[in-house]
């Protein structure tokens, strides 16, 4: 392992004078100020939970441009086939291939914060010895920090691709010449992301965080590290990085070493999965009883699964990731998550924009969900309604299967779920009726229905001059006919919720994509599956004539690959799953469409093509030009 030190010699006055703790903001910047923190058990628990604000708050990722050294969101969302930013976000740098190193808020500050939250842990590693604190919580705070310094280079890792590794802190004065350091190599990342949570399991981290009710909400226990040993293994197991994804076979380091493996044959790529499947298995049995997906009722009350009297489908997977500060004990199925957030931009971004609303009821109608991840999803019996496109990119290929018989024409009555939900009042486009209940959790389309608190509810209508329309939204409109509502249930966007950043279906894809890889007719496949389907409310595989289970590796990841897009839509899996699956050209490198927003009535609802996307180099962000300038021996990504 190599030390890069840049961050340290830039950052560390900074770092202790500078931060969203206003504790922090009132320390020194000198090394004697390190005493005065550690010298109680209170100074030392805050200056871990500063270790903490690194993480990602993917509720903020509309302003990544911000330069903040803290909340690090991306852009995953809007830099994937999911969705499409109206306003002019960063993220639209990647999907124009306009993205480059010298790039100084978005590319350089995830950079420079996950780096800084390394750091932070390295300090505080080297301090927390001095507070007066029982060997238990020593043990189990360094193990804490250790395991977020892992979890920051996974980010890093996933993001930018291999990196250095930090063996230790080097001090202020530290020549530059001892500061030129090479990138780790891809195996030794993952080597060292694994071994490190493995450490940090055995040295002191809770069995469960949780049950510590005083600060163990969102602290790092032996679960969660599992879950990211779990993720990691599932990168490295992936075309892009286990040596298949030729466009990085000669990336090497200046003495030329290459940092990508050699193209692996069948039994390593078994081997590399059959990691995932060990790791997988190991959460389950330690941690299965304490995890399970999220079963309520229609007023959110716990039902003991998708067979139980009153089972709701839609309030079920809605409250898998929309989860109140004052409900998060009654979710088991969520693993990771940042309780300081900006739940407010997330629920202004997705919510409507209405003229005639209130402020409190009024929102942006910014993030709109593309054409292509409204086709995706199934309908109510469980079929694709679409399964391609013809020549052109846009005319839709219907699945004569999936009684989607017609896009055009409306509804004469109202559609309702299972559980009396109502889906898609009268009029509703014909497209938009009779889908699955996730569908209606997720997507806001044209004359669905509003549930705006206080002011009453609406129908909202996004023609041109309808009341959430371009013409009335002034800048806050959708440009795809489309918003995604998932994490939303009301026009209320000043609730506390929790962000979300992993749960349990994360860890059933992981293992049934391993499954798929070495044993694609495995059972565990289509149990997992299954009931991640039946909670979402539509059939199983293998439970009628048209949904077979099928036997090859690629059939299974076929579907594994449309199950995971709709379970985890908007999550952040789908901007790096389609890199690691190597489908870049097939999702990407393309057109995306929606409605047609500058126009009424029927016009509305023609499929337009809203903007061409260009995939090139886009794998991993480039390194930031600084860190390629001060450090001679750090090579820059292939295309950059």
């Amino acid at each position: 392992m190599k030390k890069y030190n840049y961050i340290i010699v830039s950052l560390l006055a900074c770092l202790l004078t500078t931060s969203c703790n206003d504790y922090f903001n009132q320390v020194p910047d000198d090394r004697l100020s390190l005493k005065e923190i550690f010298k109680t058990r209170d100074g030392a628990l805050r200056y871990l939970s500063n270790v903490y604000t690194f993480l990602p708050d993917e509720f903020n990722q509309r302003q990544v441009h911000e330069t903040s050294l803290y909340r690090t969101p991306g852009p995953w969302t809007g830099s994937s086939d999911e969705a499409e930013w109206t306003n002019d976000n960063k993220g639209k740098l990647i999907n124009n291939n306009s993205i480059d190193a010298t790039e100084g808020t978005m590319v350089l500050y995830r950079w420079k914060s996950w780096f800084s939250g390394i750091h932070e842990a390295a300090v505080f590693t080297e301090n927390v010895d001095q507070a007066p604190i029982t060997v238990t919580e020593r043990n189990q705070w360094k193990a804490e920090a250790r395991a977020l310094q892992a979890i920051y280079y996974f980010y890093l890792v996933r993001t930018y691709g291999p990196v250095p590794l930090l063996e230790k802190d080097f001090p202020m004065d530290t020549p530059s010449d001892e500061l030129q350091l090479p990138r780790n190599t891809v195996d030794e990342c993952f080597d060292f992301i694994v071994s490190e949570l493995k450490g940090a399991q055995k040295d002191g981290l809770l069995d469960d965080a949780s049950t510590d009710k005083v600060s163990g909400y969102g602290r790092i226990d032996k679960a969660i590290a599992q879950a990211f040993i779990i993720e990691a293994l599932t990168y490295r197991a992936s075309w892009l990085f286990n040596g298949e994804c030729n466009y990085y076979s000669d990336l090497a380091n200046t003495d030329g070493t290459k940092l990508f493996p050699n193209k692996p044959d069948e039994a390593a790529k078994r081997a590399n999965w059959q990691k995932v499947i060990n790791e997988c298995n190991t959460f389950f049995s330690s941690y299965g009883s304490r995890y399970h997906l999220m079963y309520t009722n229609k007023d959110g009350v716990s039902v003991s699964g998708p067979d139980s009297e009153g089972f709701s489908p839609t309030e079920s997977y809605r409250r898998a990731v929309r989860t109140l500060f004052s409900e998060m004990g009654n979710n088991k199925e969520m693993i990771f998550y940042r309780l300081d957030n900006a739940a407010g931009t997330m629920q202004y971004d997705r919510m409507p924009n209405r003229s005639g609303n209130t402020t409190n009821y009024r929102g942006g109608s910014l993030l709109g969900a593309t054409q292509e991840m409204v086709d995706a999803y199934f309908m109510s019996n469980g079929e694709s309604p679409i399964s391609g496109y013809t020549a052109d990119g846009v005319t839709p290929i219907i699945n004569e299967k999936s009684d989607y018989d017609v896009e055009e024409g409306v509804s004469t009555t109202e559609y309702k779920g299972t559980d009396g939900t109502l889906y898609a009042p009268a009029g509703t486009r014909m497209m938009y009726v009779n889908r699955e209940p996730r569908f209606y959790v997720d997507i806001t389309f044209s004359n669905s229905k509003w549930f705006d608190g206080t002011e009453g509810d609406y129908i909202v209508d996004f023609t041109y001059s309808g009341s959430c329309g371009k013409e009335q939204g002034s800048n806050d409109y959708t440009s795809t006919g489309y918003l995604v509502r998932k994490g939303m249930d009301s026009g209320d966007r000043n609730q506390n919720l929790v962000c979300v950043l992993l749960r349990l279906t994360n860890i059933y894809f992981d293992y049934i994509e391993a499954l798929a890889h070495v044993s694609p007719t495995h059972e565990d496949i289509w149990t997992y599956m299954n009931m991640i389907r039946k909670r979402a409310g539509i059939p199983g595989y293998g439970e009628t004539v048209n949904l077979p289970k099928p036997t090859t590796t690629e059939e299974v990841m076929e579907l594994i690959r449309k199950e995971k897009r709709i379970e985890l839509s908007f999550e952040n899996c789908r901007y790096f799953d389609v890199r690691r699956w190597g489908l870049v050209n097939e999702y990407f490198n393309k057109a995306i469409h929606g409605m047609n927003v500058n126009y009424d009535g029927n016009e509305f609802f023609k499929r337009t093509e809203i903007v061409k996307r260009v995939f090139d180099r886009q794998y991993f962000f480039p390194i930031p030009q600084g860190e390629i300038d001060i450090d001679k021996n750090l090579v820059q990504n292939t295309g950059f």
